[in-house]
């Protein structure tokens, strides 16, 4: 029985795909998704399809996150925005119409059904993005923070470079609530890696597969991971997200 963690998976279904047959993926593994199925490569609608079947045979846990927030929107309401066509929802919105999974309620009720962030009994935290709260996730946040905040990840990178003597004494507020803290987001190619980084208590598994990057599930407890090809590799006629 083992928890696994998988980063950003941006409309990959083949990495999805790949990932889960390498990680040799049974019915006995806990699995949580990180967001961000959607918008990027041409197969988000049948990325949804895909976990929705999952979440049949496993126990699985889906964090909300920008991306999948927009697509939710559009699903119900027919709602678009330039912002998010211009970052893949064109091409979300083509793979939903190809596939005709646009009239499917299991879809919508999968996007309705996402959660903020999710805690597990050893105080791990899983968020989309991050929160800004000194007091933890659920408290004086603003929602879309879960979705779009980055100054979370760019506390741990600095806490990494200090001194662990110094750190624990005095560590950083944000972090005092949670034992572990599992994020997105903020791909790790942008820091040129493809692999997951971690940083003081926080991991970042979105390794880039919305652009050059690979689609990543890390063992939360052993911290071994599996990866996929790089995505441009898998859909060679493709750009991915821009």
């Amino acid at each position: 029985m083992r928890t696994l963690v998988i980063g950003d998976i941006h409309g990959g279904h083949k990495a999805l795909l790949q990932v889960l047959d390498r990680a040799k993926i049974t019915s006995r593994d806990t699995l949580i998704f990180l967001g961000d199925y959607v918008d990027g490569w041409s197969q988000s609608a049948e990325t949804i399809e895909k976990l929705i079947e999952l979440s049949l045979s496993n126990n699985c846990v889906f964090i909300k996150g920008n991306h999948d927030l927009w697509c939710g929107l559009w699903l119900e309401r027919g709602t678009t925005n330039p912002v998010w066509l211009a970052h893949g929802g064109q091409e979300t919105i083509q793979s939903y119409i190809r596939t005709g999974y646009v009239t499917k309620d299991t879809h919508k009720r999968f996007f309705n059904n996402l959660q903020d962030y999710y805690l597990d009994k050893n105080n791990r935290l899983f968020v989309h993005a991050g929160f800004t709260s000194m007091h933890g996730v659920g408290k004086e946040e603003y929602e879309s923070n879960y979705y779009w905040d980055r100054t979370l990840w760019e506390a741990a990178m600095l806490a990494a470079k200090v001194n662990q003597e110094t750190l624990n004494s005095y560590p950083p507020e944000r972090f005092k609530h949670y034992s572990e803290i599992y994020i997105g987001h903020t791909p790790t190619t942008n820091y040129d890696q493809t692999t997951p980084i971690k940083a003081y208590k926080l991991w970042n598994i979105d390794t880039g597969a919305a652009f050059t990057g690979k689609l990543t599930i890390l063992d939360i407890d052993t911290k071994n991971y599996w990866q996929s090809d790089v995505l441009p590799m898998l859909y060679p006629e493709e750009k991915g997200r821009n």
